[in-house]
């Protein structure tokens, strides 16, 4: 049975602003900081379904939202899509290992927004590691973060599909990838993933942009297995790599079309604050077939 709860925020406040009004202040800031792409959206007529995903960074606003801005841009550039999956990964240990929201909606300060029950539903139907379940959503943020910059940009004109991955490795993400493809066509859905992830953590700068480079480079040549191999034996601390793997396995299915990726933003913390003593590392990066 699909759960039609509401989700309320557990991080307002805290990785961005409670009140409304001072929430819309801080995403257009991200857009137009000095780290960011120096411009505010403008959400396409025409949509460009060669846009495939992105990753982006949820750390909190001010420290990770100009760089997260600058797939948003690009995001919106590719006009309304049904569905924007977003695929977490899972800070609290609560809940399934993979865990689907199953209906519903979720709130934050700019609104509602629609859970995609039947997408969900569909996936974990394909799926032999995903569950429907509400609990790892419940204090987690690296979906939430996401939501208000979505909601800015196309207010109720879309759904989200909010997925907590906390079993992080390459077969569990070929088996995502491989279901949402499944879900995906049978239900002709038009949507864009999105995998939450920050990078390398609590290292000084060049360690950190040494060690993010390497996996990135990685990504960008979609090699899930070389990225999973360099992070775990050279602790790069990457913390959703799960989603990362399954944006790359899911790019891959579009077997008639070449995979492009593209590095749109790399920075760190200490890019923000001035302190390069131990920072955390962020990026954005694009994925579309061609």
């Amino acid at each position: 049975m699909v759960l039609m709860s509401k989700r309320y925020p557990a991080v307002a406040g805290f990785f961005y602003p409670a009140s409304r009004k001072e929430l819309v202040v801080s995403i257009e800031q991200s857009f137009t900081h000095k780290l960011g792409p120096g411009k505010k959206p403008v959400v396409a007529a025409s949509r460009n379904k060669s846009v495939v995903g992105f990753v982006v960074p949820h750390a909190g606003y001010m420290y990770s939202g100009p760089v997260a801005a600058h797939a948003y841009l690009e995001l919106a550039s590719a006009g309304v899509p049904e569905t924007v999956v977003i695929l977490g990964t899972n800070h609290t240990g609560y809940g399934a290992l993979v865990s689907v929201y199953p209906g519903g909606t979720w709130v934050t300060p700019l609104g509602e927004v629609r859970v995609d029950s039947e997408l969900a539903k569909k996936l974990v139907e394909f799926s032999g590691f995903a569950e429907l379940d509400e609990e790892a959503h419940i204090e987690e943020h690296s979906v939430e973060v996401q939501v208000p910059f979505i909601q800015y940009m196309y207010e109720d004109r879309v759904k989200i599909l909010p997925v907590v991955i906390g079993l992080h490795t390459v077969d569990v993400a070929r088996d995502l990838a491989l279901s949402l493809k499944k879900a995906v066509s049978e239900l002709g859905r038009d949507v864009v993933v999105l995998a939450s992830s920050d990078f390398n953590h609590y290292e000084p700068q060049h360690v950190t942009v040494a060690k993010d480079m390497e996996a990135i480079n990685y990504i960008l040549r979609g090699d899930s297995e070389g990225f999973y191999r360099a992070i775990t034996e050279k602790n790069i601390s990457v913390c959703g790599p799960g989603g990362i793997m399954t944006l790359i396995e899911y790019t891959k299915l579009y077997e008639k079309y070449t995979p492009r990726i593209t590095l749109l933003k790399h920075a760190t913390s200490g890019d923000v604050t001035g302190d390069y003593s131990a920072v955390v590392g962020y990026a954005s990066v694009k994925f579309e077939v061609a």
